[in-house]
């Protein structure tokens, strides 16, 4: 689930060629039972799911970065290579290797940096547990091999919490891989204002929306390699600001599992020198 790191393992294997034709051809189920076996391999990912090295891409309102990151026992580390088309200079890039000495350093950040992970992994658990019973769905026809619904929100659906106000506002559609019943795309829209604090504290504006596609990468992984979101937020009365992520993921590589952080540090260090030979090597990562 790291928005989205949403990739899992139990997987329904039918034969190729014709075999998956005819699954597409006729409805397998009731469409929320396709959804509630989807959501049951989502969830049952992070007890078996590989761990990956990739190339993020991510596009915001103050400009274009680009990074690398490695996925490790510990949550993910990651070391920003470039920005705006053009690599770091070398006061960034020391910049960015301070940066990670200090985590490799300092029991308290990676403490926090491993508590920040794990509370983004179960924002992203409850968000995926809230699909069965929080919209209403119906299939919408196929698109490249996989199922297309659609949903609307389920009125009977209590939404007590913040979070699930937010996400119970949205309509949108889902796109199951119909061989192997995994989420292979979400797009979502907020069809009208969510306040809290009866909107005194903040206010998310309708119209906003998010968009992921997800791809199989492995046997058991599925990683997301697209993201959108694009949100009008009110806080605290006056505050006002948008909120414009775009992000493309490729390169995916597997690194060994369960890998420490210190691990995946010296992995991203050893990349940025093999690619700037004039980088300073940080010999603390690499012996810890």
């Amino acid at each position: 689930m790291s928005m989205l790191r949403w990739s899992i393992t139990l997987a329904m294997i039918v034969p190729a060629g014709q075999g998956a034709a005819a699954q597409m051809a006729q409805l397998p189920e009731p469409a929320i039972m396709l959804v509630r076996e989807v959501v049951y391999n989502e969830l049952h990912d992070h007890q078996h799911h590989g761990y990956w090295r990739y190339r993020i891409e991510r596009r915001t309102a103050s400009g274009i970065s680009i990074e690398e990151q490695v996925e490790t026992a510990d949550g993910p580390v990651n070391w920003v290579t470039g920005g705006n088309g053009q690599p770091l200079s070398g006061t960034a890039r020391e910049e960015e290797q301070e940066r990670l000495e200090r985590l490799m350093t300092s029991p308290q950040e990676q403490a926090r940096h491993l508590h920040d992970y794990n509370k983004d992994e179960e924002r992203i658990g409850r968000i995926v547990r809230m699909l069965p019973d929080a919209f209403l769905y119906e299939y919408d026809g196929e698109e490249k091999g996989c199922f297309r619904l659609r949903f609307h929100p389920n009125p009977n659906y209590p939404s007590h919490s913040i979070e699930a106000r937010i996400f119970h506002s949205m309509s949108g559609e889902l796109l199951v891989d119909a061989r192997y019943k995994r989420l292979a795309g979400l797009e979502g829209h907020i069809n009208q204002n969510v306040d809290f604090g009866f909107g005194i504290l903040g206010r998310i504006y309708k119209g906003g929306w998010f968009k992921l596609e997800r791809v199989r990468v492995s046997e058991t992984d599925w990683k997301t390699d697209q993201l959108e979101v694009h949100l009008n937020i009110r806080a605290l009365l006056v505050t006002s600001f948008a909120r414009e992520t775009s992000e493309t993921r490729g390169g995916f590589e597997p690194v060994p599992a369960g890998m420490s952080m210190a691990q995946g540090v010296a992995l991203l260090e050893g990349n940025e020198t093999a690619s700037n030979p004039g980088a300073r090597p940080n010999s603390l990562a690499i012996s810890r």
